[in-house]
């Protein structure tokens, strides 16, 4: 990046090799010219053709936006963020090439999202559920798979050297950045599990993908653009938090460790931020027409999944994960690409888009709160359908849990705040001092039941006997 040793010549140079986006979210933003040569890849613009909020698009007009403009906006935040920091606390000695990294972990953090994004993760858990990886299939795995698979088709290593990055321990950085520690022995050993950065910059991976309390620039990037793009106000300020963020010496078992703290005054602010989410899953996510048109999409992918072939490969929908080769070619078009295929092998896949495309989709009966494990009411709701001589093809029961992030646990427990007096001094904060209008609980489960007949006797005779069910098990209960 430019220094004040550079001749203006250069520095007018630099600028004019980065570029200028115009933002609905953020406004006009300008990226690093090495950010612009990764977005200028067919495995970033790929994004383009990925909608951020899977099937909400068919309940929520606006909800049309992709994971592209998403991941642009992370980039700009985490650099706004740790440029913040490292204004306000210049001992942190975060220096440029910090900068870009946490900016090209911001802009890659989402590479390897399949079509519909986390619909296509339920679809390889039902249809395909062992993959052939050695863990459960996510997206941050196949993010940093796609990363690779991007340095080594574009040859980036030049570029990067040019803006005083190392790729033999950079690349590594900004992957750890975006999955996590990828030794996971040092990590189960308790040392310092990063190979990128060592322990005295250990807040900057707090800044992307905070696993620690969930508090990240790339939640604060969609819940400003997703409230934006579904009409819904969104409460909290990310500004106000990058103001008030300091990095502070946290104790954590028996060491020391950097981690980016909170004001005190904050804390409130801080539990409506979680709210918000918590909101936007309860009304948009989670909304029950959206869950049953991406469970429609998901039985037709495992309907057409092993007659997909995907270009030049002879993998499949399931499958294409495995080579990112074959994977960039995957996106939403596949829908298309199903809905107007002539093929009588895809006929089943085709009947069930055409019914989202038509609106007759599966109906509604009903959903009930529960405190237990939901594979247990769900095997039981399947074994009742049986002996009333029902049919299991004709129903759905789909499980959805609302909570902070943290499951049952409040996520602020995990985090350290600091008072105007000892901006140094960072303690756990107990609710009872935050607020005594705080919620009590951070997590609830609903199971809601769905007939994917439509016709009016059968909707009729499968709601009826939804309402007998729930009331007997109320009753048990």
């Amino acid at each position: 990046m430019a220094t004040t040793s550079e001749s203006s010549s250069e520095e007018v140079e630099i600028i004019f090799q980065g570029k200028v986006f115009n933002d609905p979210i953020h406004g006009h933003l300008e990226l690093h010219p090495l950010l612009v040569k990764i977005i200028d890849t067919p495995q970033f613009q790929r994004l383009r053709f990925i909608k951020q909020l899977g099937g909400a698009y068919f309940v929520y007009p606006g909800a049309s936006h992709n994971r592209f403009e998403h991941s642009i906006g992370v980039a700009h935040l985490a650099g706004e963020l740790v440029r913040a920091l490292r204004t306000r606390q210049p001992e942190l000695g975060i220096t440029d090439e910090d900068i870009l990294c946490v900016q090209i972990a911001g802009l890659c953090h989402d590479l390897g999202h399949g079509p519909f994004s986390h619909l296509y993760e339920k679809f390889i858990e039902k249809g395909n559920p062992d993959p052939g990886h050695d863990e459960k299939w996510k997206h941050e795995k196949a993010s940093i798979e796609m990363f690779d698979h991007l340095v080594k088709v574009n040859k980036p290593e030049a570029e990067m050297k040019k803006w005083g990055l190392d790729p033999d321990k950079d690349l590594v950085f900004i992957k750890e950045m975006i999955y996590g520690p990828l030794d996971t022995k040092a990590a189960q050993d308790n040392t310092w599990p990063y190979k990128g950065r060592s322990k005295d910059k250990s807040f900057l991976y707090e800044i992307v993908s905070n696993e620690r309390n969930g508090i990240d620039v790339d939640k604060f990037d969609y819940f400003a653009r997703d409230c934006h793009h579904l009409g819904m106000k969104n409460n909290f300020d990310y500004h106000r938090f990058f103001h008030f963020a300091r990095v502070c010496e946290v104790e954590v078992e028996d060491t020391f460790q950097k981690q980016i703290c909170f004001r005190d005054k904050e804390a409130g602010n801080i539990y409506d931020m979680f709210h918000t989410r918590c909101q936007l899953h309860k009304r948009a996510y989670q909304h029950k027409v959206t869950k049953i048109i991406e469970a429609m999409i998901t039985d037709a992918f495992v309907e057409a999944d092993k007659h997909i072939k995907i270009e030049g490969s002879e993998l499949t929908l399931s499958t294409a994960m495995k080579d990112m080769k074959a994977y960039t070619k995957l996106t939403d078009s596949v829908f298309e690409q199903i809905l107007f295929s002539s093929s009588t092998e895809l006929e089943d896949a085709r009947q069930i888009l055409k019914r989202i495309i038509s609106r007759k989709l599966y109906r509604f009966l009903g959903e009930m709160q529960i405190k237990k494990p939901t594979e247990d009411v769900i095997k039981a709701w399947n074994k009742d359908l049986l002996t009333h001589g029902l049919k299991l093809e004709d129903f759905e029961a789909l499980d959805i849990t609302l909570d902070y992030r943290m499951k049952d646990k409040n996520p602020v427990n995990h985090m350290r705040f600091y008072s105007k007096e000892n901006p140094d001094k960072a303690v756990k904060l107990p609710k009872e001092k935050v607020s005594q209008l705080l919620p009590t609980n951070f997590s609830e489960t609903i199971i809601r039941f769905y007939c994917k007949k439509t016709d009016v006797t059968s909707v009729s005779a499968a709601k009826k006997h939804f309402e007998q069910w729930k009331k007997n098990r109320e009753v048990k209960m």
